[in-house]
């Protein structure tokens, strides 16, 4: 039945829910009852150790959250080197390692954020990138920041579905 003259909205009856009838208290409800998959750590010693609180990666579900990943050399935990390109390629196989470990490859990646400081880096980082992902590359965004961890020039942090 169309509602005040609106020929595409309809009126919908209301059937009343078991409980208290408050719409926001149900749904809440039904929050706390629904079952979740719980969430996986990974870590690998073939990819730097976290620098802080956090992991290398979390897995919930069939989805992996891959935490940001600069240049570290992971024996060593300094930076490839200064220069932008060979930082990406080791933040790159960081990323892969983690990836692998999780049981996945860059093809499951979905989303990726690149992090550089200067934004002059942009095609130097471009071109590493795209020798991992391919002409099948995933979204991706890429932000210019003050600074990075270690005086990292670029950290890339990734989404994959598994």
């Amino acid at each position: 039945m169309p509602v005040s003259g609106v020929p595409w909205a309809t009126e919908v009856e209301s059937s009343p829910h078991p409980g208290s009838g408050d719409c926001a208290e149900d749904f809440n409800n039904s929050l706390t009852s629904k079952e979740t998959a719980m969430k996986t750590v990974i870590s690998t010693s073939k990819a730097p150790a976290a620098i802080g609180p956090y992991s290398q990666a979390i897995r919930k579900g069939d989805t992996l959250y891959l935490s940001g990943q600069i240049g570290m050399v992971p024996a060593t935990g300094e930076l490839v080197s200064d220069d932008v390109r060979e930082q990406t390629a080791q933040a790159l196989a960081n990323m892969k390692a983690i990836l692998a470990e999780a049981g996945a490859t860059p093809a499951d990646v979905t989303k990726v954020t690149v992090f550089i400081v200067d934004m002059a880096d942009f095609q130097a980082v471009n071109s590493v990138y795209s020798e991992t992902f391919g002409a099948d590359a995933p979204a991706r965004s890429c932000v210019a920041v003050a600074a990075l961890p270690k005086g990292a020039r670029v950290e890339i942090e990734a989404i994959a579905v598994l």
